[in-house]
């Protein structure tokens, strides 16, 4: 059965990105009306009315193209447009504000036929919306469903003529980008409660980022940026220092910390100038003026007589007499107009004059924060002023920040350029930010232990999570800045590749190569070739040694997860059913889609909407939610681990009773949960000591629970002896490692220290899966050789 008909019924969606036609999505929505329109089509005549609506919509349609937003419906002489209905960069809020206003200027600049003035009212919502991705096209109608439609018509009522007042959700995806501030609570029909309403009153950032968590972690990578400027001062020789990391890994953290640790080489004090490039900016020379008012220390606040005489002040001594008033001139004009007019032309290469002659003076750092969203005039005006400071020999250094696909715009020679590369930060340093930013917010420190998994060595992620998370025990949800993150990874995939993951997403933490093929109804091999390509590109998925695949980023499963329509994530499930049922001992494992796995009795859960109590629910997928303390769910497609053939076998000698058709226990049916925290209050070795009291069931399709199986009672007897002695194998060199799931595996040398039991445990496991011709233990080692 083709997937594009689980959520509409339809066989006619060739045009959507991937197999699945909609697509649950947190949207943008822009509602633009004209204030006083029926007043206005009362005096005009009908083909005046035609005139100016078509001036009208070109005007506000061809703003909405520029910031990629999709007309989705004109309503009389109101427009509703979308933004991130088919594509998010994590910046749709930002960008449907900045359309709202962009809608205002144009109207004001453009003259109206009859000399007509239109004043428009603009609402912004953002919010959750089932979007048909075929539709979400210029006037695709009811591409998008959902209550934040509805929002945004009925607040923008509540803004003033030549406005735009924006909801809670958008307020707090622009706050630190867009000035704004807050009006009286609304009530809005169809709302219980009133809702919060901001105004938007400058495209500009209102302050720069502040800084103020703990630098944890990032000792090296800072030692490495500072060594690269203090050479830079001392040889005289120019260098390029590129910090990069995806977003929400301290990248802008990283080059605040490196402006205060670095402040005199020698004795001699440095000159610090940082420009902050904000997404979309509003002219290409923006980032240029702002070198310019750091530089000067000119606020965009300030009259300009004031910016006049601090922009002298600079200039003074630095320029000859003779050009110091052109100089001046031209800097002012840069900071009046950084949108690239005619009268700034000048500015670039004056600001280029100053910072040269202030390096001849002293050391000099020129710092661009997130380069990569910098229009190609700052490439360029880098490159110059690197190439002169070069030519020159001066003690100039450029720090610059972005993602690590973007390129460095300058072609520095290898032994002048360094690029500190950030990785994610690993477990102790996590649970160590974790704990300070809990002890700052006042929350208990023991909750880092819950959050450790979900960060994932993101450290912009932790401040998001700590800011999410409550005094009780339910585990966070995913915060809104994540979920933007995630969401602008996920939709830079192709189509394809996308389904894999949000497929894999469904099957739980961990899940396989031929389990995605079968959800998806693809040809064997398909999914492996687009997982491979998703762990070797930007590695966003890892396998195992046992073909087992799982999402890198917790917060990206969670995202690929919410992305689903219930009646996929129902599909889903009655899809991994039929695979688990087929898959197990004495079922029949599909060859080929639609092959014998189709013969399958239907499990009744198709098309419907999945139960959210976990407690009736087989492990066949992850929903949203989950009770408190439950144990993390594995996917009930079996892992190639649980087959004969595959190595993972290793495994169930050290956990019996877990295995596909073994463990009867109801799991929960949650959303891939990466929180390893259990309801049991004793440790992941003793659960494994009391799986070894229940004993193994017999098993003829693989032989090695009965060779193993009569050696224990001899071994030692009683829970709390097993338990004894699978704590001694743990502490002698760590032949047995515990993993995250509470199991342990197989050792891959004897202990030398450990007791005669903890010996004897591993001898005999050793022994128990020697003679098995053809396969290799999973350490790599030799086979051993089977023992009478």
């Amino acid at each position: 059965m083709p997937l594009s008909t689980i959520a509409t019924g339809r066989e006619d969606v060739t045009a959507s990105p991937w197999p699945v036609p909609e697509e649950r999505r947190v949207v943008t929505v822009l509602f633009a009306d004209i204030v006083g329109s029926t007043a206005l089509t009362e005096r005009l005549d009908p083909e005046d009315v035609r005139a100016l609506q078509r001036a009208y919509f070109d005007t506000v349609a061809g703003v909405l193209r520029h910031w990629h937003g999709v007309v989705e419906k004109y309503v009389g002489d109101a427009v509703m447009a979308l933004f991130g209905a088919r594509r998010s960069d994590g910046l749709d809020a930002y960008r449907a504000v900045r359309a709202g206003l962009e809608i205002q200027r144009a109207l004001d600049r453009r003259p109206m036929p009859g000399g007509v003035r239109l004043r428009v009212r603009v609402g912004v919502a953002t919010g959750e919306a089932v979007v048909d991705l075929a539709a979400a096209h210029d006037g695709g109608h009811a591409a998008a469903s959902g209550a934040v439609t509805t929002t945004a018509a009925r607040l923008q009522e509540y803004g003033p003529a030549g406005g735009v007042v924006v909801c809670a959700a958008t307020h707090r995806a622009t706050a630190d980008l867009i000035e704004q501030h807050a009006l009286a609570p609304v009530a809005l029909a169809g709302k219980v409660l009133p809702v919060d309403v901001w105004r938007v009153t400058s495209p500009d950032r209102p302050r720069p980022p502040r800084h103020e968590g703990p630098l944890v972690g990032r000792r090296r990578e800072l030692a490495t940026a500072r060594d690269q400027l203090v050479r830079a001062a001392r040889e005289h020789r120019p260098r390029w220092v590129s910090l990069v990391g995806p977003d929400g890994i301290g990248r802008s953290r990283l080059l605040h910390e490196l402006r205060h640790a670095l402040r005199e080489v020698d004795g001699v004090a440095v000159r610090w100038c940082v420009a902050h490039c904000p997404p979309y900016p509003q002219g290409p020379l923006g980032p240029v003026a702002e070198l310019v008012r750091d530089l000067a220390g000119v606020r965009d606040s300030d009259p300009p007589a004031v910016v006049h005489r601090r922009l002298a002040a600079l200039v003074d001594g630095l320029v000859a007499p003779a050009r110091a008033t052109a100089t001046v001139e031209a800097l002012a004009a840069l900071l009046a107009t950084p949108d690239g007019a005619p009268t700034a032309t000048g500015g670039p290469a004056a600001c280029r004059q100053v910072l040269l002659a202030l390096a001849a003076r002293q050391p000099v750092v020129v710092a661009v924060d997130d380069l990569d969203r910098a229009a190609p005039e700052l490439g360029r005006f880098l490159r110059a002023l690197f190439a002169a400071a070069t030519l020159r020999g001066l003690p100039l250094a450029v720090v610059a920040t972005h993602r690590p696909h973007r390129a460095d715009p300058v072609p520095v020679p290898d032994d002048r350029r360094c690029r500190v590369a950030l990785a994610p930060l690993g477990a102790v340093d996590t649970g160590r930010l974790l704990r300070r930013l809990l002890t700052r917010a006042g929350r208990p420190a023991a909750l880092a232990g819950r959050l450790l998994p979900l960060v994932a060595g993101m450290p912009g992620y932790a401040g998001a999570y700590v800011a999410a998370t409550g005094d009780g025990d339910r585990e966070p949800g995913l915060p809104e800045a994540v979920r933007r993150a995630a969401c602008a990874r996920l939709d830079l995939l192709g189509g394809e590749r996308r389904a894999a993951l949000m497929a894999g997403a469904a099957l739980g933490v961990r899940f396989t190569a031929p389990a995605v093929d079968r959800l998806l109804g693809w040809a064997p091999g398909r999914a492996a070739t687009l997982l491979g390509r998703l762990a070797g590109e930007d590695p966003l998925v890892r396998h195992d040694r046992h073909g087992r695949y799982e999402i890198v980023d917790p917060a990206l499963r969670r995202a690929a997860y919410d992305r689903l329509p219930r009646t996929v994530r129902a599909e889903f499930s009655r899809r991994a059913e039929q695979w688990r049922r087929s898959t197990a001992p004495g079922g029949v494992e599909p060859t080929r889609a639609g092959g014998p796995g189709a013969r399958l009795a239907a499990i009744p859960t198709a098309g419907a909407v999945p139960d959210p109590t976990p407690t009736t629910r087989s492990n066949a997928m992850a929903g949203p939610e989950r009770p408190t303390g439950a144990r993390t769910a594995t996917a009930a497609v079996p892992d190639a681990a649980r087959d004969d053939r595959a190595i993972g076998t290793h495994r169930d000698l050290v956990t019996p009773g877990v295995g596909a058709g073994r463990d009867r226990r109801a799991r929960s049916s949650g959303p891939p949960a990466p929180s390893t925290r259990t309801a049991n209050p004793r440790d992941a070795r003793h659960q494994t000591a009391d799986r070894f009291d229940r004993g193994w069931p017999p098993r003829s399709d693989r032989g090695h629970p009965q060779a193993v199986a009569p050696i224990l009672p001899r071994l030692a007897t009683g829970p709390r002896r097993h338990a004894r002695t699978s704590d001694a194998v743990a502490r002698s060199d760590r032949p047995l490692r515990p993993v995250a799931d509470g199991r342990e595996r197989l050792p891959s040398l004897l202990p030398g220290r450990a007791g005669r039991g903890a010996s004897a445990v591993v001898v005999a496991l050793r022994q128990a899966t020697a003679g098995r011709p053809g396969r290799t233990p999973w350490h790599g080692g030799p086979a051993p050789r089977r023992v009478a």
